[in-house]
């Protein structure tokens, strides 16, 4: 993990004197590292929290048709990027990935595949299906696993065993609970699972802000013939945007702020905490999102679905317990490899 440096510690010793240098730089670093994790549960918090609320954001337009919402959120978060990029002076990063083919065409197909995730996460949150939605992302880490296992060919623990195993009993509770696939929580899980896979492939060639500008871009092309279509009045009778309140048409304009903002804010997350403490904030936003869909709109638990959702709690919990675990070993091992060494 990179560390931000500290002037401080680059003080010649003419200055600071013999002895404090080694002092003030140990205190220095450890107040280094302490403002860097700091800063990185903020930005978590950021994200996560973010995506949490995202129901209440697109509850606030259901007037509007979902693929609609979702043209305008592509075409606002492109023009986002566009002035971030500026702003930021990174044309350099999007110039050379632009020519790099494979980098390219990789954003291109996660572009596709997140366009699918957005438009679904959507469709649940302006029908009334937001606990099908907090479903999905319950759903999420366990989908990832089992790509890891089918794709990758990953090894899995027991306990990542047993966890996947309870969520297929989950899905079979829940579809004989709600007389069909619980499809929307399946695309949501499956989607940003492969998504996740996809953005792997690229390791860390592409920063956020690059990949979030191309996908965009790819998407954007598609999004903005159908928007002039339906302005034409040729799609869906025309554009609904036209006709909205001040308030509504805001909220529109916003979604690139929205889109944006946690995706950038997870990135910063990311390379300031260690992946073992990230992938604990994960589970704040499908909480949120429940609790929002239960509390806050009123949504109906039947006895069939408190069970299926019972059993993915309880698949997440043995997953979360099984990586604390593993965490703490691989920590264990670090430290005796660090006592070995010095000895040597």
């Amino acid at each position: 993990m990179t560390r931000p440096s500290d002037p401080d510690l680059n003080e010649p010793a003419a200055v600071t004197g013999a002895l404090h240098p080694v002092i003030t730089a140990g205190e220095d670093a450890g107040a280094s590292r302490a403002r860097t994790l700091r800063s990185g549960v903020l930005l978590a918090l950021g994200a996560y929290g973010i995506w949490g609320f995202l129901p209440l954001y697109f509850n606030a337009l259901t007037s509007l048709p979902p693929l609609e919402i979702l043209g305008w959120r592509i075409v606002f978060s492109m023009v986002l990027c566009l002035i971030m990029v500026t702003a930021t002076r990174s044309w350099g990063r999007v110039a050379a990935a632009f020519r790099a083919v494979r980098i390219n065409l990789t954003l291109g197909l996660a572009g596709l595949i997140v366009s699918i995730n957005w438009l679904v996460y959507i469709i649940a949150t302006t029908t009334g299906h937001v606990l099908e939605a907090s479903l999905g992302y319950f759903f999420n880490p366990l989908v990832t696993i089992a790509l890891g296992v089918v794709v990758l060919r990953e090894r899995l623990r027991p306990l990542q065993w047993v966890s996947v195993g309870l969520s297929l009993a989950a899905v079979v509770v829940l579809s004989v609970d709600y007389g069909t696939l619980p499809w929307i929580s399946l695309v949501l899980a499956v989607s940003f699972a492969v998504y996740g896979l996809v953005k792997k492939n690229l390791g860390g060639r592409v920063d956020a802000l690059t990949g979030l500008s191309f996908e965009t871009a790819w998407l954007s092309i598609p999004a903005g013939v159908f928007l002039l279509l339906a302005g034409l009045g040729g799609v869906g009778g025309g554009l609904a945007l036209g006709a909205a309140d001040t308030p509504t048409t805001l909220l529109l304009v916003a979604s690139g702020i929205v889109t944006a903002a946690p995706l950038l804010c997870f990135a910063g997350a990311a390379s300031r905490l260690p992946l073992s403490a990230v992938g604990m904030f994960q589970y704040m936003t499908p909480i949120l999102q429940f609790l929002i869909g239960y509390l806050v709109f009123g949504e109906q638990m039947s006895t069939g679905r408190w069970i299926g959702f019972g059993i993915v709690w309880l698949a997440v919990l043995l997953l979360v317990l099984d990586a604390a675990r593993a965490a703490r070993v691989n920590r264990r091992a670090v430290r005796r490899a660090r006592e070995r060494a010095a000895r040597g």
